[in-house]
């Protein structure tokens, strides 16, 4: 059980890693008008592994970087480079807000994924408030009569990849520190866009979005580290539901930089996420036998 100073430590790291992915992503956003997929995750991860390795130094982690070769924070960066591309793609083409409360389905389908590896077994009450929560999904994605855009599909993908990721997270031991994953990560990140970007046409760096790349690529380090701190040591059932103030930041960004504005339903399909996800974290609070118990002190 973490105990009230870990779990205040765990919301302000939470707090401060939404609003600093969330500015991380209207960046990204922003040098997508210039830069393809591949490009702007390349340029950006260059920027990154220094501002990483700058952290480490900072944190007096240097002999501890071997233990980023471990096979779960391998396969953890691997997942997470997946769920960068996905998300970064999509992001060029869906509004900030939208995209952002699609991406907060993956408490729920970390629910799912537990269920399907016999981790966690549901009652009617979960169950009803996944079936709630996917229901917002399909909202906020707005099927037309041609089916579910490309977009939205691959950014519901990146949700389910984060899902994977989270629970990776978890299972990753104390003594690796989270500067370590941080940096073993964007490495990680960096190979995958450069191996995408041999398929694009890259476009001169020389502008005003290779700056917003360098802005973003801070942003996104600090960020890491953030979540990853956040999710450590803490009860996490506590902390997670402060993810879902993204939505707000995300909300007004969009509102300031795009003149975006969810309409009504798409209001509607977010708060029916944002409702069934902390109402999921509550009840696995609750209930004594639940293996995706939130104080973290028992093994997936």
């Amino acid at each position: 059980m973490a105990t009230a100073a870990q779990n205040r430590r765990g919301i302000i790291a939470m707090l401060t890693a939404m609003s600093l992915f969330c500015c991380n992503d209207a960046l990204m956003k922003l040098a997508r008008e210039a830069f393809p997929t591949g490009q702007a995750v390349t340029l950006r991860t260059g920027f990154a592994i220094v501002a990483g390795l700058v952290m480490v130094a900072m944190m007096g982690d240097w002999r501890k970087l071997p233990s980023g070769l471990r096979p779960l924070v391998l396969g953890r960066g691997a997942v997470e480079a997946l769920c960068a591309v996905t998300f970064i793609w999509a992001l060029g083409l869906l509004p900030l807000a939208n995209i952002t409360a699609i991406l907060m389905a993956s408490p729920l389908l970390i629910v799912v994924l537990a269920v399907l590896l016999r981790i966690e077994t549901v009652g009617w009450r979960r169950t009803i408030a996944l079936a709630v929560g996917f229901v917002g999904v399909l909202i906020v994605m707005r099927p037309s009569a041609d089916g579910f855009s490309l977009a939205a599909l691959i950014a519901l993908a990146s949700a389910f990849l984060v899902a994977i990721r989270d629970l990776m997270t978890r299972m990753i031991g104390d003594d690796v520190p989270s500067t370590v994953i941080s940096l073993t990560t964007t490495v990680i990140v960096g190979s995958l866009s450069l191996s995408l970007g041999t398929l694009e046409t890259w476009q001169s760096p020389w502008r005003i979005e290779l700056l917003y790349l360098g802005l973003a690529a801070l942003l996104v380090t600090a960020g890491g580290f953030c979540i990853i701190s956040a999710f450590r040591n803490t009860d996490v059932g506590v902390v997670a539901g402060y993810r879902y103030s993204v939505v707000l930041v995300a909300v007004l960004i969009g509102w300031l930089v795009w003149s975006e504005t969810p309409d009504r339903i798409a209001f509607a399909g977010i708060a029916l996420i944002v409702g069934s996800g902390l109402y999921t974290l509550h009840r696995q609070r609750v209930r004594p036998d639940s293996q995706l118990k939130p104080e973290g002190d028992k093994p997936l």
